[in-house]
């Protein structure tokens, strides 16, 4: 007679069991907590923080080429003069001491305002830059949030279809005992386990490197993340056209914000580079004062007593460069290649960001697909499964039937919760493509997460 095999009840409190105790914890952290945590962490955001304040410092510099400049001179001579007149001359040396501050006021520049315009664009391109290194950490901490979670859930299934085969092995050794069985039940149960032995070693070097890569992310260890509450619905993409995130996607996309203030300030380079054949005007002052303290020989009243120069000026001048050997014409031919260059740049990463739109949103219309197809296969093999225990019992089965089952039901559940994981990240890699991702969005995904209990020991 054969021993009948644990109910499937109670092979799914077990898994459950090993999910809470893979994912749970009193301090397990959401996909939000460890965001902001890994702000102040991440490499690539604290690049982009550092090139967005190098570049609000360069527009300073930018910004002076309009403002006043003023010089402190100051300078010390000693002087040696022959006069001959006729037959007769005279030699003498003397000593002046000068000092003066010296000050303009660019009035027309053009070239300066334009500088400073492309400074102030620049700066804004860095801002956008690090508003997608932002949403780029996001993502990635997403996908290393995510594998962990999968890595958790694939251990804890390894488990428990171990935890099965286990109980389908002894009682294949029993009826083997008993004659019952053959001893194929139990070779084919041992190797079997054996397998499942193996996956788990597997399974644990897979959750080992995977929680590596997110405290790694984050810069913190004894990261537990939150599991999926159950029963879930994940949302879909709003809007429901994927015409309208590919439109999107190509206007506020990062890169392609960014180079289309590329292509701004290369324009801005032309206009600079014609403006460097246009006259200049400055104000310029200055005020100072002269001393001879052995005296000035070229006054004729007492060139032998010390003496002191106070002199002032203001005025305007005009610089005009009339020929500068062909450079300036050639330099306006350097920047209109250059912004032609910029113009193909945006329109090659325009086409690329709606390609990634598109792809990123019939992925998450794909995966949804999938999930559903899953969630029916899981209850497909979980009926198959009871079936063949029911059907092992009764003898219209074998050993291997029931073996086959609880390892298709264990790879769909695996697989059910890697497509869930993909949705997600999907939804959130759409929203990136489009240039809409944002610390709400990962507010949002942490409402479907839920802490885990801690696990507690269950029994009929």
């Amino acid at each position: 007679m054969r021993l009948p095999a644990r109910p499937p009840r109670r092979i799914a409190l077990t898994l459950a069991a090993l999910l809470a105790l893979a994912g749970g914890g009193a301090h397990a952290q959401s996909l939000l907590q460890l965001y902001q945590q890994a702000q102040g962490y991440d490499a690539a955001v604290q690049s982009a923080r550092a090139q967005l304040q190098a570049s609000q410092a360069r527009a300073e510099q930018a910004r002076a080429g309009l403002l006043p400049q003023l010089g402190l001179q100051a300078g010390a001579q000693h002087n040696w003069a022959d006069t001959s007149i006729g037959s007769g001359g005279s030699s003498s040396s003397f000593n002046v001491l000068t000092a003066g501050l010296v000050g303009s006021q660019p009035l027309y520049r053009p070239a300066n305002r334009i500088a400073w315009d492309q400074g102030q664009r620049a700066y804004e391109s860095a801002r956008v830059n690090l508003a997608g290194a932002d949403q780029d950490l996001m993502v990635r901490l997403a996908q290393a949030y995510f594998d962990v979670l999968a890595a958790q859930d694939a251990l804890a299934s390894v488990r428990a279809l171990k935890a099965s085969v286990s109980q389908q092995l002894a009682a294949a050794q029993r009826n083997f005992e008993v004659g019952n069985a053959t001893i194929t039940d139990s070779r084919e149960a041992q190797a079997r386990f054996d397998l499942a032995s193996a996956q788990e070693i597997a399974s644990e070097n897979d959750l080992r490197v995977k929680t590596l890569a997110l405290e790694q992310l984050v810069g913190q260890a004894g990261i537990h993340p939150l599991t999926l509450a159950q029963p879930i619905v994940l949302p879909a993409p709003q809007p429901a056209d994927v015409h309208a995130w590919v439109n999107q996607a190509a206007e506020q996309h990062p890169g392609v914000v960014q180079a289309r203030m590329a292509l701004d300030i290369a324009r801005m380079e032309t206009d600079r580079a014609r403006a460097a054949g246009q006259p200049t005007v400055d104000l310029q002052a200055s005020v100072g004062q002269t001393r001879y303290p052995n005296g000035n020989p070229s006054v004729s009243i007492a060139p032998t007593t010390r003496a002191r120069t106070n002199n002032a000026s203001i005025g305007v001048v005009l610089n005009w460069p009339l020929f500068a050997g062909y450079a300036i014409e050639n330099r306006v031919k350097e920047t209109l290649a250059l912004q032609d260059r910029a113009r193909a740049d945006l329109d090659n990463l325009q086409r690329t960001v709606s390609q990634s739109a598109r792809a990123a949103f019939f992925g998450v219309q794909s995966g949804l697909s999938q999930v559903k197809a899953l969630e029916a296969a899981e209850h497909s093999s979980q009926t198959a499964l009871q079936a063949n225990l029911i059907g092992y019992q009764v003898g219209v089965r074998i050993n291997i039937d029931v073996l086959n089952a609880q390892s298709q039901l264990y790879q769909t559940q695996r697989d059910l919760a890697r497509a869930r994981y993909d949705v997600l990240v999907g939804l959130l890699r759409l929203k990136q493509a489009a240039g809409a991702l944002s610390a709400q969005d990962l507010n949002g995904v942490d409402a479907l997460l839920a802490k885990a209990e801690p696990a507690a020991e269950k029994s009929e």
